[in-house]
């Protein structure tokens, strides 16, 4: 099992010492990743599910967060929880992505893409709500392409982006492309996960009958699609207080890596939280199972 830590920008603020000491302290106690969320725009009434946000909640760009993280870090792998995918123009994006993982020297790699659940935000930015999940699709396989392509150019004709023969450098560090995770909390989530993820991240309050449902879609996408389904990691939501035994059912279901966040915005408190979770499970002898 791989732990991973989630930064909330909601409750813990965009003070730049706070983010830089918690990402180092969380690098020290051997957590593999850190993930940070995102909202491009908000407004009055905007809920996800049953939860109204509050329009001033103060959610930074995850990607400049993420780059101003990997330069007061050393090691701990960058990740995203959730990147609304269809919001952003895939030719800039994969732009952006790979520029962090080369300036990182290759630890841009826990990207976690979704689509969104605010009509408003969809709005906001041009994006016919309905679209969005077609506009994920072709996104990822434009990054894909341009990640892949070399001096002649790549080109590509789809619904919603088209291009001829263009290149794009500098290329993600080392590898020919950068995985991508897929969030969701629906069937359709699933299905874009086995068909061109190379993770599951579902969140959300699902009965479990519901979650196994959508890990069997995952992976019987992914035998249709040609690719193999025990190389999709499977991630998940934990506690910071979970215990050996919480940690072994999730590792039952075939879950691969959980992210877990401070229960306080306190930064003392939330260090204590992430040492004792890190002693816990031993984090600094590596990944467990």
């Amino acid at each position: 099992m791989k732990f991973a830590i989630s930064y909330n920008f909601a409750y813990y603020g965009v003070d730049p010492e706070k983010i830089t000491g918690y990402a180092r302290h969380a690098e020290d106690c051997g957590f593999e990743a850190l993930y940070v969320p995102e909202h491009i725009v908000l407004y009055p009434g905007a809920k996800a599910g049953s939860f109204e946000i509050p329009p001033a909640t103060p959610y930074a760009d995850p990607l400049d967060c993420l780059a101003f993280v990997a330069a007061a870090t050393r090691r701990i792998t960058l990740g995203t929880g959730v990147l609304l995918l269809p919001y952003h123009h895939p030719v800039i994006l994969a732009k952006r992505l790979a520029t962090i993982d080369v300036l990182s020297k290759g630890r841009m790699r826990l990207l976690t893409v979704g689509v969104g659940t605010l009509l408003g935000e969809a709005q906001a930015v041009g994006v016919d709500f309905s679209s969005r999940g077609r506009r994920a699709d072709e996104a990822i396989d434009v990054m894909r392409l341009l990640w892949a392509g070399g001096e002649d150019g790549v080109s590509f004709a789809g619904e919603f982006f088209a291009f001829d023969d263009i290149c794009q450098f500098p290329k993600p560090y080392g590898v020919t492309g950068l995985p991508i995770h897929v969030g969701g909390s629906s069937r359709a989530a699933a299905r874009r996960a086995g068909r061109r993820g190379d993770g599951y991240f579902p969140g959300g309050a699902l009965h479990p009958d519901e979650r196994a449902a959508q890990m069997d879609v995952a992976r019987s996408a992914a035998v249709e699609a040609g690719r193999d389904p025990e190389a999709l990691e499977y991630t998940r939501w934990g506690s910071i207080d979970m215990t050996s035994e919480q940690v072994e059912s999730f590792a039952a279901q075939g879950v691969t890596r959980l992210v877990v966040s401070p229960t306080t915005a306190d930064p003392a408190q939330q260090h204590d939280q992430m040492s004792a979770f890190a002693e816990r499970f031993s984090l600094l002898d590596g990944p467990r199972g």
